[in-house]
């Protein structure tokens, strides 16, 4: 058996596609080196731009999903694929569908691809374009679900590892999240951040991202990220992301969030992070923030009561945060209503687990909350070290990682530049017991805040002790060390 055009073909039947998309083929086996690995099904070839029928993407991945088929899709149209509804992949095998540079895209809010059931995914070399011109303005949720560009759903049973492959992969114009991964019971209404809500299987995830590009997505609809993973239960999520951008994006250019045990270990290397977390416009929604809308009192004088309510009526109510911290005898200590908006890349890891990271060449710029943001909490220790890389003109800090949990925390920076940022440029905390350490090497900050002990800041508010080794840097705008001894060597 083989199979044509998105249709399996038997032995005495005939069916032929032209010698240009045989030749097209042929050429993607060869140089992906599938023949071998292909196998005596054939892989399934998509000949046509179509939505559906004979020879389309959609049939093509029916085909694929049927026992004993290979599960690699070929696509060798000459222009692009167009569609108006979700392409979906059911089956439980790897799926691996390879171009060379086509679009599918859409001009209808909708998810472009979905794997449903847990399966590997690999693409390459094909772009996912959604209708663009989304804002908070202009929202994609308003009448419906807001449209993903890539949704891998895991099953509630799965174990081992779920691998998402993609290089050479382009995605634009799309409403929600860019690529969404979820090992979550909850789907959308899982939660963000550390500790968010929702149990998953004990499988774990690992994503690979080489040379993809993922700008002006997450610009539809609240907290949609460039890529989002959502890993609950037991499992893992190993990230390694290379030669790829991230800009954009209406909420975090990269948002990893593992909500119970496990680990997150992440690999990101010659990446950028441009202007990311806009979705909250500023320009549009300060005009529905009250007029006191933050304040800060002793205690016995300003009840909770007095607080600002919730912002009702604007474009987007949810992009604004109301927190408020009340004194032992119930009066405010401090309230702030503020927009919510997002980081370039921000990782959370909750409960029993580590989080470790290594960044190296990469620039994050310019981004409308942290530049880089990553959060440790439970048991487990946090371990960052950024190397070559530069923070420049990002909102708020330009570095933050902070660990709330009994856990060390281990930093290190290496020809690192932290400048021009609206608040701090490098912010690591320890806020429980155990011990937090941070090198800094060969690494320059300036102009970062008000310039008043801006560069770097580096608290332990734990029980544990704290260090923070200076090696040939230039903090020109000063340090901020809480209960830290500073060495310079």
């Amino acid at each position: 058996m083989s199979v044509i055009g998105g249709t399996l073909l038997r032995s005495g039947q005939h069916k032929k596609p032209s010698c240009k998309r045989y030749a097209l083929a042929a050429a993607f086996v060869m140089s992906f080196g599938l023949a071998s690995e292909i196998g005596a099904a054939g892989p399934v070839v998509v000949s046509n731009g179509n939505d559906s029928g004979e020879g389309s993407l959609r049939a093509a991945l029916k085909a694929a999903a049927q026992p004993g088929a290979s599960g690699h899709v070929l696509v060798a149209t000459d222009g692009d694929i167009s569609v108006k509804s979700t392409l979906t992949y059911e089956g439980q095998a790897p799926l691996a569908i390879y171009g060379s540079g086509q679009s599918i895209k859409t001009e209808v809010n909708t998810t472009l691809l979905e794997v449903s059931k847990g399966a590997d995914l690999t693409v390459n070399n094909l772009n996912f374009r959604g209708p663009g011109g989304f804002s908070v303005k202009n929202r994609g949720d308003k009448s419906g679900k807001a449209g993903k560009g890539i949704f891998v759903k895991l099953r509630g049973d799965q174990t081992g590892i779920v691998n998402v492959t993609l290089e050479g992969v382009a995605l634009s114009g799309i409403a929600y999240h860019g690529i969404h991964i979820s090992d979550c019971d909850r789907g959308d209404a899982c939660g963000a951040g550390s500790g968010g809500e929702g149990n998953g299987s004990p499988a774990s995830i690992t994503v690979r991202l080489t040379n993809v590009s993922i700008s002006e997505v997450g610009t539809g609809k609240f907290d949609a990220d460039g890529i989002r993973v959502d890993e609950r239960g037991a499992g893992d999520i190993i990230f390694n992301s290379r030669n790829s951008s991230f800009s954009r994006v209406g909420a975090d250019g990269v948002e990893l969030d593992e909500g119970q045990d496990g680990d997150v270990i992440a690999s990101v290397v010659n990446n950028t992070f441009v202007e990311n977390g806009g979705y909250c416009d500023p320009k549009v929604l300060e005009q529905f923030l009250p007029k006191d809308h933050k304040g800060e009192f002793k205690d016995q004088k300003f009840s909770e009561s007095d607080v600002p309510a919730k912002v009702e009526g604007s474009p987007d109510d949810a992009c604004f945060e109301r927190d408020v911290e009340l004194y032992d005898s119930g009066f405010v200590k401090e309230y702030e209503i503020e927009l919510d908006l997002d980081d370039g890349i921000d990782i959370d890891e909750a409960g029993n687990g580590d989080l470790r990271t290594l960044m190296v060449g990469s620039t994050i710029r310019g981004n409308l909350d942290e530049g880089l943001d990553f959060s440790e909490e439970d048991g487990g220790e946090l371990d960052v070290s950024v190397w070559r890389s530069t923070a420049q003109g990002n909102t708020d800090d330009g570095f933050r990682a902070r660990e709330d949990g009994p856990g060390s925390v281990k930093i290190l920076l290496h020809d690192v530049q932290a400048r021009e940022n609206g608040r701090k440029g490098a912010t690591f905390r320890q806020r429980d017991q155990g011990d937090i350490n941070v090198v800094v090497d060969r690494t320059m900050t300036g102009k970062n805040g008000d310039g008043k002990k801006t560069g770097i800041v580096v608290e332990q508010a734990g029980a544990g002790t704290g260090t923070l080794t200076l090696r040939n840097s230039k903090i020109s705008d000063g340090i901020d060390a809480e209960n830290v001894k500073v060495v310079e060597e």
